[in-house]
Protein backbone atom coordinates (compact mmCIF):
# COMPACT_ATOMS: atom_id res chain seq x y z
CA UNK A 1 0.00 0.00 0.00
CA UNK A 2 2.39 2.32 0.56
CA UNK A 3 5.00 1.62 -1.91
CA UNK A 4 1.26 2.62 -4.64
CA UNK A 5 1.85 5.83 -2.49
CA UNK A 6 4.84 6.56 -3.26
CA UNK A 7 4.70 5.46 -6.95
CA UNK A 8 1.59 7.97 -7.26
CA UNK A 9 3.29 10.89 -5.47
CA UNK A 10 6.40 10.14 -7.50
CA UNK A 11 4.50 10.21 -10.87
CA UNK A 12 2.09 13.37 -9.66
CA UNK A 13 4.95 15.38 -9.37
CA UNK A 14 4.53 18.59 -11.44
CA UNK A 15 7.40 19.58 -13.96
CA UNK A 16 8.38 22.57 -12.41
CA UNK A 17 8.42 20.21 -8.69
CA UNK A 18 11.23 18.01 -10.52
CA UNK A 19 13.04 20.96 -11.77
CA UNK A 20 13.42 21.92 -8.73
CA UNK A 21 13.99 18.72 -6.94
CA UNK A 22 16.55 17.90 -9.76
CA UNK A 23 18.19 21.42 -8.96
CA UNK A 24 18.69 20.40 -5.12
CA UNK A 25 20.37 17.20 -5.72
CA UNK A 26 22.62 18.89 -7.98
CA UNK A 27 23.45 21.72 -6.12
CA UNK A 28 24.10 18.87 -3.13
CA UNK A 29 26.32 17.18 -5.57
CA UNK A 30 28.33 19.96 -6.52
CA UNK A 31 28.89 21.53 -2.96
CA UNK A 32 30.17 17.75 -1.98
CA UNK A 33 33.01 17.76 -4.83
CA UNK A 34 35.32 19.75 -3.47
CA UNK A 35 35.17 17.36 -0.10
CA UNK A 36 35.54 14.19 -2.49
CA UNK A 37 38.53 16.02 -4.05
CA UNK A 38 40.23 16.98 -1.15
CA UNK A 39 39.69 13.06 -0.07
CA UNK A 40 40.45 11.32 -2.87
CA UNK A 41 43.79 13.53 -2.76
CA UNK A 42 44.31 12.76 0.97
CA UNK A 43 43.60 8.56 -0.08
CA UNK A 44 46.13 9.05 -3.38
CA UNK A 45 48.91 10.86 -0.75
CA UNK A 46 48.50 7.78 1.41
CA UNK A 47 48.43 5.10 -1.38
CA UNK A 48 51.99 6.64 -2.62
CA UNK A 49 53.51 6.84 1.13
CA UNK A 50 52.42 3.16 1.45
CA UNK A 51 54.01 2.20 -2.10
CA UNK A 52 57.44 4.31 -1.03
CA UNK A 53 57.16 2.52 2.79
CA UNK A 54 56.95 -0.98 0.90
CA UNK A 55 60.00 -0.18 -1.90
CA UNK A 56 62.22 0.64 1.23
CA UNK A 57 61.64 -2.03 2.72
CA UNK A 58 62.36 -4.62 0.59
CA UNK A 59 65.17 -2.84 -0.60
CA UNK A 60 66.51 -2.37 3.01
CA UNK A 61 65.96 -6.49 2.62
CA UNK A 62 67.72 -6.98 -0.18
CA UNK A 63 70.97 -5.19 0.98
CA UNK A 64 70.67 -7.19 4.26
CA UNK A 65 70.35 -9.85 2.37
CA UNK A 66 73.09 -9.71 0.29
CA UNK A 67 75.74 -8.26 2.22
CA UNK A 68 74.64 -9.99 5.51
CA UNK A 69 77.29 -12.77 6.40
CA UNK A 70 76.85 -16.40 6.59
CA UNK A 71 77.31 -16.94 10.26
CA UNK A 72 74.11 -17.25 11.03
CA UNK A 73 73.98 -20.68 9.21
CA UNK A 74 76.71 -22.19 10.99
CA UNK A 75 74.93 -20.46 14.00
CA UNK A 76 71.71 -21.99 13.13
CA UNK A 77 73.31 -25.67 12.01
CA UNK A 78 75.05 -25.85 15.26
CA UNK A 79 71.26 -25.01 16.91
CA UNK A 80 70.21 -27.71 15.57
CA UNK A 81 72.58 -30.18 16.15
CA UNK A 82 72.28 -28.89 19.96
CA UNK A 83 68.29 -29.25 19.54
CA UNK A 84 68.78 -32.77 18.47
CA UNK A 85 71.25 -34.41 21.06
CA UNK A 86 68.66 -32.79 23.91
CA UNK A 87 65.86 -34.18 22.44
CA UNK A 88 67.66 -37.44 21.77
CA UNK A 89 68.40 -37.19 25.81
CA UNK A 90 65.41 -36.67 26.78
CA UNK A 91 64.29 -39.50 24.83
CA UNK A 92 66.52 -41.55 26.30
CA UNK A 93 65.59 -40.20 29.72
CA UNK A 94 62.27 -40.73 29.27
CA UNK A 95 62.48 -44.66 27.89
CA UNK A 96 64.91 -45.32 30.88
CA UNK A 97 62.29 -43.69 33.51
CA UNK A 98 64.50 -40.85 34.25
CA UNK A 99 63.40 -37.21 34.03
CA UNK A 100 66.20 -34.87 35.31
CA UNK A 101 64.76 -31.40 36.81
CA UNK A 102 66.07 -28.47 34.26
CA UNK A 103 68.93 -26.62 35.64
CA UNK A 104 68.62 -23.46 33.00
Amino acid sequence: MADKKNAESKTEMSKEEIAKRRSEVTKFYESNIKHLKIQLEYENLLTEIEKTRVSRIQAQMFLAQTYGDNSEDAATDEGVAEAKKEFNEAAQNIKSGFRPLKTN
